[in-house]
C-alpha cells in the first residue's frame, strides 16, 4: 500500500478578541494535531489508524470543523 501524506495548517486571527490561534493537522495512518496561540509551541495530540483511509476519514471532518469555525488557510504573503 502506498504511504500517502496530507498536510493542512489554518489560523484563526481576531483582533477584537485578542485572538491568534493556529491548527496544523498532517499525517498518514496516523493523524498529528497541533494547536494554540501563533508564535507558541502549543499542544498536539497523535491518534493512530489501522490505516489511511481512517486516517484521511478523520482529517476531513476536523478540516471541516475548523472551517466552520472560522479557521481560514495562511495568506500566501506569510509563507
Amino acid at each position: 500500500m502506498a504511504q500517502h501524506w496530507f498536510c493542512l495548517y489554518v489560523q484563526r486571527i481576531d483582533a477584537t478578541k485578542n485572538m491568534a490561534r493556529y491548527y496544523n493537522l498532517f499525517g498518514g495512518a496516523s493523524l498529528v494535531r497541533r494547536w494554540g496561540r501563533i508564535g507558541t509551541r502549543g499542544k498536539e495530540r497523535v491518534v493512530l489508524f489501522k490505516n489511511e483511509r481512517h486516517a484521511i476519514e478523520c482529517f476531513l471532518v476536523l478540516a471541516r470543523q475548523k472551517r466552520a469555525r472560522g479557521y481560514r488557510p495562511r495568506p500566501r504573503s506569510d509563507l
